[in-house]
C-alpha cells in the first residue's frame, strides 16, 4: 500500500500515545512509519538496507523511505539484546512471516517486562487477500513446530500467484511463482480476517503459556490493530 488513508493513521497514532514509551523499535516501516508520543524513540529495522529496499520494491520508488538504523530478520531479531527493548511495533508484518508464532515469541523474549508489542494486521476482506482462506491455527502450529514455516513456503508462493496475482495459465504461473520465490519477495503468507486474527492472538497466547496480557484489540477501517503487555 503506497498510500494509507489519515485517518488510520489518527488512529494508530492515538493508540501508540497511550500505550507506548522509552525506547523501542518499529520493524518494517518503510514509508509508513508508526508516528511516536515525545517520550518515545525508536530505532527502525529492516531485513534490507535503503539501496536494497529500493530494487526490492521499485513500486515505492516515489515514496520516502525511513532510514534503515538495523539490518536483521524483523522475525528474529538476533543482533538485539534479549529482554532490552520498552517496546516493539510490526505494522503489516506479520502477514508476511513464515512462522508468526515464532515471531511473537522471538519479539516478547526481546523486551523487558511489562514491555509492549503493537502490531497491526490488513483484514483480508478489505485486501487483495479476499479470495484467499483464512489461515488456520492448527496450520500455524505445524509452520512452528516444522522447520520456522520454511516446508509450507511454496505451497503460500502458489496460492499467492494464483489469487492474488490472478494467473491462470499454469506455465507462467510457474515462472512467477519461481522468480518471486528466487526474489526472496516478502508476500503475505498468511490470512486473516478481525474474528481469525483474534483467535490467533488468544491462541497463541494459550499454546506459549500466557506471556502476555491483551491491552487492546480492535478494527481501525481496512486493519485491526492488537496491543499485547508482556507478564
Amino acid at each position: 500500500m503506497t498510500s494509507i488513508p489519515a485517518e488510520i493513521i489518527n488512529k494508530r497514532s492515538v493508540i501508540a500515545k497511550r500505550f507506548l514509551k522509552g525506547e523501542g523499535i518499529e520493524i518494517g516501516a518503510l514509508h509508513h512509519p508508526l508516528k511516536l508520543p515525545t517520550n518515545a524513540s525508536v530505532k527502525y529495522v529492516d531485513r534490507l538496507s535503503n539501496s536494497e529496499l529500493r530494487i526490492h520494491y521499485p513500486e515505492l520508488s516515489n515514496c520516502d523511505i525511513v532510514e534503515v538504523d538495523i539490518i536483521d530478520d524483523g522475525e528474529k531479531l538476533s543482533t538485539i539484546y534479549s529482554d532490552s527493548l520498552d517496546f516493539i511495533v510490526a505494522n503489516h508484518m506479520l502477514e508476511h512471516c513464515l512462522n508468526p508464532i515464532g515471531t511473537i515469541r522471538n519479539h516478547l523474549k526481546h523486551i523487558k517486562r511489562n514491555g509492549i508489542i503493537y502490531y497491526a494486521v490488513p483484514d483480508k476482506i478489505h485486501s487483495f487477500d479476499n479470495k484467499r482462506k483464512l489461515t488456520p491455527f492448527e496450520h500455524l502450529i505445524h509452520d512452528d513446530q516444522n522447520g520456522d514455516g520454511i516446508e509450507s513456503r511454496e505451497k503460500h508462493y502458489e496460492e499467492w500467484v494464483k489469487y492474488v496475482c490472478d494467473i491462470e495459465d499454469a506455465g507462467e504461473a510457474f515462472e512467477t511463482k519461481k522468480k518471486l520465490m528466487f526474489m526472496n519477495y516478502s508476500i503475505h503468507f498468511h490470512v486473516w480476517n478481525y474474528n481469525g486474527f483474534q483467535e490467533f492472538i488468544e491462541s497463541t497466547n494459550k499454546y506459549l503459556n500466557e506471556p502476555f496480557d491483551v491491552l487492546l484489540f480492535e478494527s481501525n477501517d481496512t486493519e485491526i490493530i492488537t496491543v499485547l503487555k508482556k507478564k
